[in-house]
């Protein structure tokens, strides 16, 4: 598990390898990862988008951004935490993924990034 802490806000994340698959005549190896959201901080907090980097060790990159996360925009009061778990596929057994989420904190109206950190995926079967 990585984990890392922007203006109160905890980003933990697990991954998992998940299998091998063929789409488009083309191996893809499928990785899930569970982000946890944990709010540290004395103001409540909404998501509002997403940012992903997505690399394999091919040296291919993909960036996806798009409105919160798995279709909802949680808000989270002090104490308390939000959990989800996505996937991607990869085209090697080995990448990794970083982000960031931006947020809205409700007391000063203002927006504000929450780093993802950069988290490692590995199929066990590649490894030495």
């Amino acid at each position: 598990m990585v984990s890392q802490i922007t203006r109160g806000i905890k980003i933990s994340v697990l991954t998992a390898f998940e299998g091998t698959y063929f789409k488009n005549h083309k191996i893809h190896f499928a990785f899930s990862y569970e982000i946890t959201i944990e709010n540290h901080s004395k103001d409540s907090v909404q998501l509002t988008t997403r940012h992903w980097e997505i690399f394999d060790s091919l040296n291919d990159k993909e960036t996806v951004d798009g409105e919160g996360v798995i279709g909802k925009k949680p808000v989270l009061k002090p104490g308390e935490a939000h959990t989800y778990s996505s996937g991607c596929l990869l085209a090697s057994p080995f990448g990794s993924m970083r982000g960031f989420f931006n947020m809205v904190n409700f007391t000063s109206t203002k927006s504000f990034k929450v780093i993802v950190p950069t988290f490692r995926l590995s199929a066990p079967f590649a490894l030495n």
